[in-house]
């Protein structure tokens, strides 16, 4: 008898516990999903600037090529080019940060389901449903 209770005592603190972890994960998910898509949303405005940064350092050349009175212009396209480069390598950064942040939504989904699954099993956790008197 005296081990029963101490079973029950057991499986009780452990649900206590998945418990807590099962509401932080479900806290945590919808930030990780809204994040990934401010990132998505960041990326693409990058592609973007990355096109119009090109498109000019381009038109700036052939400007440059056109004129009769020389005015240098390679110094501004070397800057756009810089600000092109550093363009790409935040892009780059935001990818990998991305990446991870799906990863992540993937685990914590992955979690969630192991440990409702745990719940369900050992009959503590049942569907979320009011219960019907």
């Amino acid at each position: 008898m005296v081990t029963n209770m101490a079973s029950v005592a057991v499986v009780e603190a452990s649900s206590g516990k998945d418990v807590l972890a099962e509401g932080l994960l479900d806290l945590l998910k919808p930030a990780i999903q809204q994040l990934d898509l401010h990132v998505h949303s960041v990326r693409e405005s990058q592609v973007e600037l990355r096109e119009h940064i090109d498109n000019l350092a381009t038109e700036l050349c052939r400007i440059n090529e056109h004129q009769k009175v020389t005015l240098d212009l390679d110094p501004y396209v070397k800057k756009l080019l810089n600000a092109r480069r550093r363009v790409v390598l935040v892009n780059n950064i935001l990818q990998n940060a991305q990446e991870r942040l799906r990863r992540l939504n993937h685990n914590v989904a992955k979690e969630t389901a192991r440990r409702k699954t745990m719940l369900e099993a050992s009959g503590v956790f049942t569907s979320r449903s009011p219960s019907k008197p």
